[in-house]
């Protein structure tokens, strides 16, 4: 299967509703239903008795406006190994924005016209950054950002990249401006982790009429391996949004629509799945297995090791998030247009 981009893009964006409604946060699903007519009345969130966990939003953190205009419609979250340089996607030029973790300055903003639609972005234990372009765009009924012209008449669309800190291109996977299904291509990628050994992940597909599997790769970026279909079963997948890995190299994935975690061995082996983290679209795990997952307009906190929820945190409508080794979150947000910084509430 091989579709344009202008094409894919379009036909993304018509038929992929009938998924985002399983998703949506109670904010989005709001927004959604006053634009479609369908009443304004938000569901009530999974997560009204769930206590609060013992982090808090740093409010003096704001990189962004509170009020902000469309051009920072925010997506994916990536922080460096020593917790100094947070990246963040949008989805306007430039698309990749390095924003200094302790102060909230906005350093540089880089990446015009390399990505169609920005999505998952991952640095790695050397430095490096990765991003997933998931090309396809949202339903027009959101009213979000859709894909980048400039991306598109660069004929790029559907790959994963790795970066250097300058921004240079270093590595691609799947193949420039092509959807597909085999080992060459995705359709639709929408995350990367990259393990200590170097082996590369990537969740690939975005809606029912993108794929849904795990692609996993050597760190020269050949092939290895996949695993995964649509559906509802272990190791099926409805929108796999995210991954990350835990302190065991177990694969989880934020199988969104199907509203779990499931978690995998390196190969692609189902263990288990997590069913108390909502509709998750962002997941990021310390290196103690706390994990923190973005869903349904709240980071819900927990354990990666078991699935067990600590609690959350609220006002954080995000779907991007990544954590660094002193236990700061940053998570990206899409609808209200900004990066937010969680602390702990013991932090120094």
């Amino acid at each position: 299967m091989k579709l344009s981009i202008r094409l894919a893009a379009v036909v993304a964006t018509l038929v992929c509703g009938t998924i985002v409604d399983s998703y949506l946060t109670p904010v989005a699903a709001q927004q959604q239903g006053a634009v479609a007519g369908r009443g304004a009345a938000a569901p009530p969130s999974p997560f009204a008795q769930l206590k609060s966990a013992p982090w808090h939003r740093d409010t003096a953190w704001l990189p962004i406006p509170e009020e902000a205009p469309p051009l920072w419609e925010m997506n994916g979250a990536a922080v460096d190994k020593e917790g100094r340089h947070v990246y963040a996607t949008r989805r306007y030029d430039p698309p990749i924005v390095e924003i200094d973790a302790s102060t909230g300055k906005i350093l540089r903003k880089f990446g015009t016209a390399l990505l169609v639609w920005p999505h998952g972005i991952h640095v790695d234990r050397e430095g490096f950054i990765w991003i997933a372009d998931a090309t396809v765009g949202d339903p027009p009924s959101l009213g979000l950002m859709g894909p980048l012209e400039s991306a598109i008449e660069a004929g790029r669309g559907h790959q994963v990249m790795k970066l250097n800190k300058d921004g240079k291109v270093l590595l691609t996977l799947g193949t420039k401006g092509v959807a597909g299904t085999d080992e060459k291509t995705f359709n639709a990628p929408t995350a990367v982790a990259v393990a200590p050994n170097g082996d590369i992940f990537v969740t690939d597909g975005h809606n029912d009429k993108t794929n849904a599997r795990v692609v996993k790769f050597s760190k020269e970026g050949k092939y290895i391996t996949s695993w995964g279909k649509l559906g509802a079963g272990p190791g099926e997948f409805n929108v796999p949004h995210a991954l990350a890995l835990d302190s065991q190299g177990r694969v989880l994935v934020a199988d969104r629509g199907n509203r779990r975690i499931q978690v995998f061995d390196s190969n692609g082996k189902f263990i288990t799945q997590y069913t108390g983290f909502g509709g998750p679209s962002g997941i990021a795990i310390t290196p103690d297995d706390t994990m923190f997952a973005t869903a349904n307009g709240v980071v819900v906190i927990g354990s990666a090791r078991d699935g067990s929820v600590i609690g959350k945190v609220d006002g954080i409508n995000a779907e991007g998030i990544a954590v660094d080794s002193q236990g700061n979150a940053y998570a990206s947000e899409v609808f209200n247009r900004n990066v937010r910084k969680i602390v702990p509430d013991n932090a120094k």
